[in-house]
């Protein structure tokens, strides 16, 4: 017969620490997401939002950037990837080009012309590879072009280069007022004789660059290196489509530039002063 009313030694339990796991955006994502955050200083992750209908290529990336720390979450449709967008904006968009209801092409344009979304930047994930679809997807304001098949870790690498130039261009806070033209980038607001312009966060660290030298003459692997970052992933033909997309915005006629000149074998230059040659411009 055993024995009854025997109560053991025990050591007083110590509180458990307090764990906070974020909600899931994917029935399958790791346990490890849910991590230890102190009472008063909660972990804030950047948002990434990826709009692709291939489930394999979204569960690869997912799981990719959340080992690097950053928030997830995938739409297979481009018109259910936008609305969440509008109502919860990210930090940047990983956005497909061929999808079956809303070409990413249309999401972009969308997107830019969003006050509160304009600024989020966008990599476009797509098969078409050809010079012609780089081109118009850097036109359309995207920020980088990655195409498939591509490598997790180089495409890791290019989001946080995005980020990064994202991070310094906020960091830059001195107003240039030059010829007419005024930045301000804690707003990112620009005037062009008292009118309002909008920009693209990479179309505006480009011109505040140029404006905040007048005169001086960047080549284009100094443009690169300025404004996209020495770990870029983009050609200089990138930097002419961006010249062409604030000239049409800023200049009065983008086919005969005020502001924005280039010098034949050298670069461009912002020009502050009223244009009094065309000898070494286009």
């Amino acid at each position: 017969m055993g024995k009854r009313g025997v109560t053991r030694n025990r050591q007083p339990q110590k509180p458990l620490p307090e764990k906070t796991c974020r909600p899931q955006t994917t029935t399958d994502e790791p346990a490890a997401n849910c991590r230890r955050l102190s009472r008063y200083n909660a972990e804030v992750r950047e948002r990434i939002v990826i709009i692709e209908d291939e489930k394999d290529i979204v569960e690869l990336v997912s799981y990719t950037l959340r080992k690097e720390g950053f928030d997830v979450q995938g739409f297979g449709r481009g018109k259910e990837g936008l609305e969440h967008l509008r109502y919860k904006p990210a930090d940047l968009v990983l956005l497909d080009i061929l999808l079956p209801d809303l070409d990413g092409l249309e999401i972009c344009k969308r997107l830019r012309g969003d006050e509160r979304l304009k600024r989020i930047p966008v990599i476009f994930l797509t098969a078409k590879g050809e010079e012609l679809d780089r081109v118009l997807g850097l036109e359309l304001g995207a920020d980088d072009y990655v195409v498939k098949p591509f490598s997790p870790r180089e495409l890791v690498a290019r989001v946080k280069a995005v980020l990064r130039r994202q991070e310094r261009a906020a960091e830059k806070s001195e107003v240039v007022d030059a010829g007419g033209v005024r930045l301000d980038p804690l707003t990112q607001e620009v005037t062009v004789d008292g009118r309002a312009v909008e920009l693209s966060a990479l179309e505006f660290k480009l011109l505040h660059l140029l404006a905040s030298h007048p005169r001086r003459i960047f080549s284009r692997d100094r443009l690169l290196d300025e404004v996209w970052g020495r770990d870029r992933f983009v050609t200089p033909r990138t930097v002419d489509v961006h010249i062409r997309r604030l000239r049409e915005k800023i200049e009065t006629h983008a086919e005969k530039p005020r502001y924005l000149q280039t010098v034949r074998g050298s670069g461009y230059r912002f020009s502050s002063e009223p244009r009094q040659s065309e000898a070494d411009e286009e």
